[in-house]
């Protein structure tokens, strides 16, 4: 839509309307996310993020650049602070023609000469422009629009230059001649009675506007009553970034080290969310040619899960829902941010039910009772090459994945060391033992796989096996050798599950690398892990 025209409805209908403060392209989106009905493109606070001074020291065109992301960024209409317009009738014309085209809806300038200073700093030594000589920038301004709905918004100073009604009033209806679309009446009182007092006199059709920065305490309803068309509120979302980065700078400064910052800054997650990422992520998919990272993945999915009882009557447990997705959809989803696009799938209880776009999908009868080897050798024809394989029923933070792919040697388990934190468990559980325990010492030799034994004293594992782990080439050759040789000697092949694998790898001297994490991952087996799975 026109953003003018949003902008001037906001000027001309019977509503009072409320702008609020922006000065660069997230904040522009932030605003876009609220109630508000537009935007106020600060002069001070976009020189101000740009560390300057707000007395003309960025230039009209850096401006126009900071504009244009905020346009960008926003489903609103923008008014600009173009501040005197940044020179005279000329470049006034070239401002305007310049904010049409990048999509802002007005812009609003001040009748003090240029380079102008801040309206707070010592105002009453000031001087004021030339009333004709500013009339002649209004004019050239609305000649210059080539949409009739821009708006060119005249700001009067009078008050802050420390004149009286008299001459704010003559000033704007000189103004409103020269074809201005509303007046912006300032006052630097902590009371509101300049606007309120410009208002009852104000004898025109054209729209008020007005700035409460220092009257900020007055309830709208003085506003309301008194015919304002506009408020704007002009820096507070400058204002609450400068505390909070202040705040957090000393907590990170005094602690060294941002634990306690943490708990009260957002995630980088929201950072990427207002950055519309996953937007990229979908554009990628449509216009890229499929892209693969070298690895493929196996997903083990084929039993019921009988702990969450009624839950996998009519489906088994990776179609469970968390957070609105089955456990097997966020798993895809995980895996294709790494560009693990090639996925496989071993299926049994239910199979019908488990079901993924893109996903290829094995098939076993043999999963009643059975061990996780059975679906590991039904998928045998898959297993070559790079291969990251998991558990169909776990949901792990996004930093794990990255690490494992990350991480050196043929064979790597992600091991949890802070097991122990976990709610103890009557089942079964991947307890191992490794060449060291979980250190913060990252100068020492990489951690080896001793054994695995869920059998082991709680006391003496150094962590829990997550059911995620990668493997080279030949690493994956190794377990496809070791698979087929426990296939054909054991009797109670299908009884098996991954710690004879695991363990016989070590036995034939292979090295079983591990990479510790400490929590931030669920295995959802029954109803108290679903619970903390929607928590996670």
């Amino acid at each position: 839509m026109d953003q003018s025209k949003n902008l001037r409805q906001l000027l001309y209908n019977d509503e009072l309307n409320f702008l609020m403060e922006a000065h660069n392209g997230i904040s522009a989106r932030i605003v876009s996310e609220s109630q508000f009905d537009g935007i106020w493109a600060s002069g001070l606070t976009i020189s101000a993020a740009h560390g300057v001074r707000d007395n003309n020291e960025l230039s009209w065109t850096q401006v126009l650049n900071q504009v244009e992301f905020m346009a960008d960024s926003s489903d609103l209409p923008i008014l600009l602070d173009g501040d005197t317009g940044f020179g005279n009738f000329n470049n006034m014309r070239r401002l305007v023609t310049k904010l049409e085209q990048r999509g802002v809806a007005g812009v609003c300038i001040e009748d003090k000469e240029f380079p102008k200073t801040n309206s707070f700093i010592q105002s009453e030594k000031q001087p004021l422009a030339d009333p004709h000589e500013f009339a002649g920038k209004i004019a050239a301004g609305k000649d210059a629009q080539q949409s009739a709905e821009f708006c060119v918004v005249a700001r009067i100073e009078a008050f802050i230059a420390g004149w009286g009604l008299e001459e704010a009033l003559k000033r704007a209806n000189l103004y409103a001649d020269a074809g201005a679309d509303a007046i912006l009446v300032h006052s630097k009182k902590s009371r509101p009675e300049d606007v309120l007092s410009f208002a009852e006199n104000w004898q025109r059709d054209l729209p008020l506007v007005i700035v409460p920065t220092t009257y900020y305490s007055t309830p709208v309803e003085f506003y309301r009553k008194a015919g304002i068309s506009l408020v704007i509120w002009a820096n507070h979302n400058l204002r609450a970034s400068i505390r909070a980065m202040q705040e957090v700078t000393a907590d990170i400064y005094n602690e060294k080290t941002p634990v306690k910052a943490e708990d009260d800054i957002v995630p980088v997650k929201e950072i990427f969310r207002l950055q519309q990422a996953e937007e990229l992520l979908t554009a990628e998919e449509r216009y890229l040619p499929e892209q693969n990272s070298g690895y493929r993945a196996l997903f083990l999915a084929a039993t019921r899960g009988e702990e969450l009882e009624t839950l996998t009557t009519d489906r088994p447990k990776t179609m469970i829902e968390v957070g609105g997705k089955p456990l097997l959809h966020k798993l895809q989803e995980q895996f294709k941010k790494f560009k693990i696009t090639d996925q496989i799938t071993v299926r049994g209880y239910k199979k019908q039910q488990i079901k993924a776009s893109g996903m290829q999908f094995i098939d076993t009868e043999d999963y009643e009772g059975a061990g996780e080897l059975v679906s590991l050798a039904a998928a045998r024809e898959f297993l070559k090459g790079p291969m990251v394989i998991s558990y169909g029923d776990i949901i792990f933070r996004q930093y794990i994945l990255n690490n494992l792919l990350l991480e050196e040697g043929d064979i790597v388990l992600v091991v949890d060391a802070a097991f122990r934190e976990t709610k103890p468990r009557d089942d079964y559980r991947d307890l191992v033992k490794a060449s060291r325990s979980y250190s913060l010492n990252y100068t020492e030799e990489p951690v080896k796989l001793c054994r695995m034994d869920p059998t082991m004293p709680v006391e003496e594992a150094d962590g829990e096996w997550i059911g995620l782990m990668k493997s080279s080439a030949r690493g994956t050759r190794e377990i496809v050798r070791i698979l087929e040789e426990l296939q054909k000697n054991s009797q109670e092949f299908r009884k098996l599950r991954f710690k004879q694998l695991i363990n016989r790898l070590v036995e034939a001297g292979n090295d079983v690398s591990i990479l510790y994490i400490t929590g931030h991952w669920v295995d959802v087996d029954d109803l108290e892990d679903l619970s903390r799975a929607q928590d996670f």
